[in-house]
């Protein structure tokens, strides 16, 4: 498959469709959340590591998850100093998120609001999308369109020529933090520190 435009691109995710775009940390694959599925055979990914639900702003992302009051003061203070930014945050899911994003823990749910204006600009035409990094399960995140494009000859990926005045994602992972009901888990370190 040819790098598309952006219009094309929106217009593919809506139509279902697995793509590939830039964000401050790495490459996404992204599908509609209910289209989870064609990521996790993409990537041959385990059900067992879930995808992250990726927005253009953190109130598309809070009727996602559920907590008590105090909880959503606690997150909101995260979310409003590290986004938009490589901050993941795996906290308990609402009933709006589907089956397809976490098939073996329904209970949570990764959140992010990638510092990227392209990702953005995508994610506010689609509406959050399910999304992890460009790759085949258990090797290295792939960082150009190039590579993606080999790698996945059937995915939408973003013409350069879309994002090329970008300064390009750093290339490390979003640091991953779960909420355990009291504080923070660290479950990957990336280019965060909590």
């Amino acid at each position: 498959m040819t790098q598309v435009s952006l219009l094309d691109l929106v217009a593919g995710t809506r139509a279902g469709k697995l793509v590939s775009f830039p964000t401050d940390t790495v490459p996404a694959l992204a599908a509609l959340p209910e289209q989870g599925g064609l990521i996790f055979a993409a990537k041959q990914r385990s059900q067992d590591k879930p995808l992250i639900l990726m927005a253009a702003t953190a109130e598309e992302l809070w009727s996602f998850v559920k907590g008590r009051d105090e909880e959503y003061q606690i997150w909101r203070q995260v979310a409003d100093k590290y986004w938009a930014g490589a901050l993941t945050l795996v906290l308990p899911a609402s009933e709006r998120v589907p089956a397809a994003i976490n098939p073996t823990d329904p209970t949570t749910i990764g959140i992010r609001v990638p510092n990227s204006a392209i990702a953005r600009k995508i994610l506010s035409q689609t509406g959050p999308l399910a999304t992890t990094s460009a790759n085949l399960s258990g090797q290295p995140a792939l960082q150009t369109m190039a590579e993606i494009e080999m790698a996945f000859p059937d995915v939408l990926t973003l013409a350069v020529t879309e994002w090329e005045s970008e300064t390009p994602g750093m290339g490390l992972p979003s640091t991953v933090a779960k909420w355990t009901g009291k504080n923070w888990q660290i479950l990957r370190q990336g280019a965060i520190e909590l």
